[in-house]
């Protein structure tokens, strides 16, 4: 469990650069594993922002679903804002902001993405029913399309075409919508996965029209009941999930050369725990969807190649 904000009264000295940063790469390789591997195919430098970045998003995920999270109201989020404003104005709080205070010297990154992750979290603490995938997306945008966005930045983009006569005058291609989708497709994911997990803490987020559409009862879910119109349910959801993944992998061939192949293998990794699901028989209640280490390495090679030719 990462350690969340102290007292403000509390005075220490703060980590050097260095140690914030390998604080924050212990955190992501301790709790992100896939992720962490796809950051280390990256640069030195653009791997460490990253890193400060993950670590600054789970810290303001569990605001609402860590150990602590009764304790957390709309207050605990509004200061956390505060000191998010703290943060690009360069002013650290603890050890870990140090890294993200770095990064932030270092890329040109816009507070609005932070901002809407915060408010992502906020609709944890009073909803726990989504009732239309518009709604569900609009979640899913907030607490991770907004990390596609801050990535995005990091990762750079490739201007080499501009230098073509007929270009030279074009702004390059931002690819923030495929951004905004990969992140969107990897919490779908994760909905389908967790739905077990979820259930005990009385959250549902498969929309309750999808639900309907497949005669599927909250009770049902509750009861972890895998049956037929649970399998078309979920068949449902995974088909949706991977639409999003192509429209995402749209995206990859406009960064720089040197993050494609750790997006691609980013996507490809996540999204084959869809196949994991898949192959367990949709069973989330019972059985935990994950991608062997034997397979994520595997992907490797495949993903380059992607990188490379796609």
């Amino acid at each position: 469990m990462l350690q969340l904000p102290e007292s403000p009264r509390v005075k220490k000295s703060l980590a050097s650069v260095e140690t914030a940063y390998e604080s924050c790469r212990q955190v992501t390789a301790d709790f992100a594993k896939s992720f962490y591997l796809s950051t280390m195919l990256m640069s030195a430098p653009k791997r460490r922002a990253i890193w400060a970045i993950y670590v600054w998003c789970r810290r303001t995920d569990e605001l609402v679903d860590g150990s602590d999270a009764g304790n957390t109201t709309n207050a605990t989020l509004d200061d956390w804002g505060d000191r998010l404003d703290d943060l690009f104005r360069g002013k650290p709080h603890d050890d870990f902001d140090v890294a993200l205070v770095d990064t932030l010297e270092r890329y040109d990154l816009d507070i609005q993405p932070f901002r809407e992750m915060i408010e992502g979290q906020r609709m944890d603490l009073y909803r726990n029913r989504y009732e239309t995938y518009e709604e569900l997306e609009l979640y899913c945008y907030r607490v991770a399309g907004t990390v596609g966005l801050m990535s995005t930045t990091i990762m750079g983009i490739d201007d080499s075409s501009m230098n073509a006569p007929w270009n030279r005058y074009r702004p390059p291609y931002l690819p923030e919508k495929e951004a905004v989708a990969l992140g969107v497709a990897n919490q779908l994911t994760n909905i389908l996965r967790d739905v077990g997990e979820d259930r005990q803490r009385g959250r549902i987020y498969l929309p309750l029209e999808d639900l309907d559409r497949f005669n599927y009862s909250e009770k049902d879910l509750m009861n972890g009941v895998v049956d037929d119109r649970w399998r078309a349910l979920m068949k449902f959801q995974i088909d949706r999930a991977r639409q999003v993944f192509v429209e995402a992998d749209r995206g990859i061939s406009y960064l720089n050369e040197d993050a494609r192949w750790p997006v691609w293998a980013a996507s490809m990794t996540y999204s084959w725990i869809l196949g994991a699901i898949e192959r367990n028989g949709y069973d989330v209640f019972n059985k935990r969807a994950y991608v062997s280490t034997r397979r994520k390495l595997a992907a490797l090679p495949v993903a380059l190649m992607r990188a490379k030719v796609l």
